[in-house]
């Protein structure tokens, strides 16, 4: 069915779903149940404490009724804040979402350190020490800019088909590589002597706050954990705007969960778009190759290597391409590198 025809199916649906209201309510959410849930987006999920990032997917699926839900990037069942969900055709965004800038707003207590890196485990060591919040200053901005971090053991990171969190538990503890990451920015929010500080942090994807609490603590020669943890935005998601699973499911039942999924094209606003003449459609749906002259631009042309959103010529999204320059036809084209079909 073409991108026109859906749109026209779903429209008449939606009438005769609405003609059956005064026949019979409960049909009628059932029906919108049925046609408004084959949407691809993403939710902006805030994941309270005590639920794990694949609770929350579960809930979302068992919500919507589909079969393609996923996160992007674990928050461990301690902590809470934006975890953005993928559904349908957006799951094939979730690398994307995951690859971009993380803040924070964690708490980190002195004196100790424990299994986990955060409250969650077993004391292992107490430190004696005399709090110095010039000395906290400085220890916390030396770790702004690229560096070089240690994964915690308790982390699903996997080695040789294990996630690490597994090893440990069987009180293991094996070598781990160290993962070059960026620390953007930290800024402390709150000091509280003796032993808490509140610091918020900008870093890439791959940062594993615990170990920099922990790391913060073994500089300052005080030990230091994770207390708590928030994560306040991914990308474009941000906290404020995050939607907890009960009020979701609320809106789910009253069929109006469509309200709080954010379409493909929202969520990849730093990329340009490309536009195919029709003539290009099936070539785009196929994943072939297009060259610029059944190219049109929103705005400026793309540098060769850039990424790019690709459009039909009815302005549906249908993929993420690869701008490249053929020097045999002395013309640039695109080439699919994710296909959201």
């Amino acid at each position: 069915r073409s991108s026109a025809a859906g749109v026209m199916y779903e429209q008449a649906a939606l009438r005769f779903s609405e003609h059956l209201t005064k026949l019979c309510p409960v049909l009628l959410m059932s029906l919108r149940r049925l046609w408004r849930y084959k949407l691809d987006g993403v939710i902006n999920v805030y994941k309270e404490k005590g639920y794990t990032s694949h609770d929350v997917v579960a809930i979302v699926r068992k919500t919507l009724n589909i079969k393609k839900v996923g996160h992007t990037g674990t928050l461990d069942p301690d902590a809470e804040g934006v975890l953005p969900v993928c559904i349908g055709s957006a799951t094939k965004l979730a690398d994307y979402i995951m690859a971009e800038r993380k803040s924070y707003r964690a708490v980190i207590a002195f004196g100790a350190e424990t299994t986990t890196q955060d409250g969650s485990g077993e004391i292992t060591q107490r430190f004696e020490y005399d709090f110095d919040e010039s000395r906290l200053i400085e220890a916390v901005k030396s770790f702004i800019g690229e560096q070089e971090q240690l994964p915690p053991m308790y982390s699903a990171i996997k080695v040789n088909g294990k996630k690490l969190y597994e090893l440990a538990r069987e009180g293991k503890e094996i070598e781990r590589k160290k993962r070059k990451i960026t620390i953007y920015d930290i800024r402390i929010v709150d000091i509280m002597p003796p032993d808490r500080a509140v610091i918020d942090i900008d870093c890439s994807k791959g940062t594993y706050i615990r170990s920099l609490c922990f790391d913060i603590g073994r500089k300052l020669g005080w030990g230091a954990y994770m207390a708590e943890l928030t994560r306040t935005s991914t990308g474009r998601f941000k906290l404020e705007n995050a939607v907890k699973l009960d009020e979701f499911k609320n809106a789910a039942a009253e069929g109006n969960a469509e309200k709080y999924i954010i379409p493909c094209d929202d969520v990849l606003t730093d990329y340009k778009k490309l536009f195919v003449a029709k003539s290009a459609n099936k070539y785009l749906y196929n994943g072939g190759k297009i060259y610029k002259n059944r190219l049109s631009f929103d705005g400026e042309e793309p540098k060769i290597g850039e990424t790019v959103l690709g459009y039909d010529c009815e302005n549906k999204l249908v993929g993420i391409y690869s701008y490249y320059y053929d020097e045999t036809k002395d013309s640039t084209f695109i080439k699919p590198v994710r296909l959201m079909l």
